[in-house]
């Protein structure tokens, strides 16, 4: 969906009722989801998210210790009604988790979708799940939370206050074309982007872009001459060669190519990708490789 680089909302309006003069917010079906997993809904692009961020893990990379939301948010999100929904998300699994959260979630009939890397040479080295189950919201809520608890994911999720901003937005914002729809909270600026052009289906319906396969980007100030940048590039077969170009052109590394679903239609394909120097060459690249995709 991409020829238009678009960037994703980072949050839906909910919808509001008035009663006797009061506004009130409806009841949402997901409002159970969050008591469960102890975490904050919050409504995005056409699905509501519950971040699970790995804030008991310090992780390093070529010397960099990595803010907790460069790759470190582990997340659920969750489409559809009260009746029949789906649950579709990324666990962060530290060493150890591994072999039990795969039992739990064979356990309770949680789909694995994927098993893979994010990043090479981080310490300590991590693994990402990406899993998927249907039922009732309270149902998938009931058993992801038995997963989690196997885990060391703190919850509840508390909320933290954002630091003052000390990256510099308006050159990646404007470089990337996300202005008005980044978010950026002290060394860390985020981007999301829907690369793909087509509508995917999978298991007899369409997805929605932003939960099943947006693109994020992730940029954090190192020092002032110093920026990493970490995400993952969601694209159709055909630009594949053209972002692994872009990538080594621009000094970029690409540390995982791989899927996140099974059997969708069009297969979409996830480079991950590292980048370290100077911000502007950062920026540089990825502007480059976004350009890529057209």
């Amino acid at each position: 969906m991409r020829v238009r680089t678009g960037v994703l909302l980072c949050a839906a309006a909910l919808g509001i009722s008035a009663t006797a003069g009061a506004q009130t917010a409806p009841a949402s079906p997901f409002d159970t989801v969050a008591a469960i997993l102890r975490t904050p809904a919050v409504p995005s692009a056409g699905y509501v998210r519950f971040n699970l961020p790995r804030r008991d893990l310090t992780v390093t990379l070529n010397g960099v210790t990595l803010a907790v939301p460069m790759a470190l948010g582990a997340w659920a999100g969750f489409a559809g009604t009260a009746r029949q929904a789906e649950a579709m998300g990324d666990l962060v699994l530290a060493p150890g988790e591994l072999g039990p959260v795969l039992a739990e979630l064979a356990r309770r009939r949680i789909a694995v979708t994927a098993i893979h890397n994010h990043l090479v040479g981080e310490v300590p080295r991590l693994a990402y799940v990406h899993f998927h189950a249907m039922g009732t919201p309270a149902d998938l809520a009931s058993r992801l939370d038995a997963v989690l608890a196997l885990t060391g994911t703190p919850r509840p999720v508390a909320p933290v206050r954002a630091p003052p901003v000390t990256i510099d937005t308006a050159l990646i914002f404007r470089a990337l074309g996300a202005s008005g729809g980044g978010h950026a909270a002290g060394s860390v600026a985020q981007l999301g982007f829907d690369l793909v052009r087509r509508r995917v289906r999978w298991q007899g319906r369409t997805l929605v872009p932003a939960l099943a396969y947006a693109t994020p980007i992730n940029i954090q100030m190192v020092n002032p001459g110093r920026a990493v940048a970490t995400g993952d590039f969601a694209v159709l077969a055909d630009a594949v060669p053209r972002v692994l170009g872009a990538f080594a052109a621009g000094g970029i590394t690409a540390d995982a190519l791989h899927t996140h679903l099974i059997g969708e239609s069009p297969t979409v394909y996830f480079i991950h990708f590292w980048a370290d120097g100077p911000l502007a060459d950062v920026v540089h690249g990825l502007r480059a490789a976004l350009d890529s995709t057209k």
